[in-house]
């Protein structure tokens, strides 16, 4: 275990790997305890930094309300921690948001980004996840499949076998939780609502790859078109797949993997 004195809370993160160094930013409620799976693919080819961010997992809960500009900073913070001037940035959905605002704050400290299934807010926002807060586990369910892939319906899954795991897998993910844990989840969520870095794209400064699932209904495919489309060295790559295309298409991952280790 190892945690950071950033920006007046005590943030956990993890590091480990060999190769560039990448910090990893993560999606909406996620952990790296949960996140474990996904952490030792990019730790497979780089020297890794990921962290919980502030409200989420090992990391404080403090006082809100959090922005955007919170947790690039704490990003910063972790990366001046550990001593990196520099490194490599990938981002997941909500990670994608704060690495957009990160490579936007401080582009001189960002060498290569991937934005994976995520959205630059303002008018083209993600969907509002809070919408699905308080729903029983089946209601939630029923709302959030569709919305993880445009194509999951009944008769789909029944006949896609690893997307139906898939599914079974994301939404398998519930249990009880305190109030703490809850009210940390809520606020990095409104923090999400009030997402905005449309206008200031053009700041980031290294190259970018922009990477969508074609049937995401969270981050739909438009938003990362407009990402792309603004981010001066940039390129869109499209993948088979939703929200977690990143696990339905075999060809994402070696090239997300060959783009940040490039």
């Amino acid at each position: 275990m190892a945690s950071a004195p950033v920006n007046g809370i005590e943030i956990y993160y993890e590091r480990r790997g060999d190769g560039p160094p990448l910090l990893f930013l993560n999606g909406s409620g996620a952990t790296l305890a949960a996140m474990k799976v996904l952490l030792d693919v990019f730790a497979s080819r780089c020297d890794l930094l990921a962290h919980d961010q502030r409200g989420l997992g090992r990391t404080e809960i403090p006082s809100g309300p959090y922005s955007m500009a919170d947790y690039a900073a704490d990003a910063a913070g972790v990366m001046d921690h550990v001593g990196w001037d520099t490194c490599r940035v990938v981002g997941i959905s909500f990670g994608g948001m704060v690495a957009q605002e990160l490579a936007a704050t401080y582009p001189d400290r960002v060498d290569r980004l991937a934005l994976l299934c995520t959205s630059p807010g303002g008018t083209l926002g993600s969907f509002p996840l809070q919408e699905l807060v308080g729903m029983t586990d089946s209601d939630r369910a029923a709302r959030y499949l569709p919305l993880l892939d445009t194509r999951f319906t009944s008769e789909w899954l029944a006949a896609h076998e690893s997307d139906r795991q898939l599914a079974e897998l994301v939404t398998g993910q519930g249990g009880a939780k305190s109030a703490q844990v809850l009210r940390g989840e809520a606020e990095q969520l409104d923090a999400r609502r009030r997402h905005n870095v449309l206008d200031r794209l053009d700041r980031i400064a290294c190259p970018t790859l922009v990477a969508a699932g074609r049937f995401d209904g969270i981050a739909p495919l438009a938003n990362s078109e407009a990402i792309a489309a603004r981010v001066p060295n940039s390129e869109l790559r499209i993948y088979e797949g939703g929200h977690a295309f990143f696990a339905q298409d075999p060809g994402a991952f070696p090239d997300i993997l060959d783009f940040l280790t490039a």
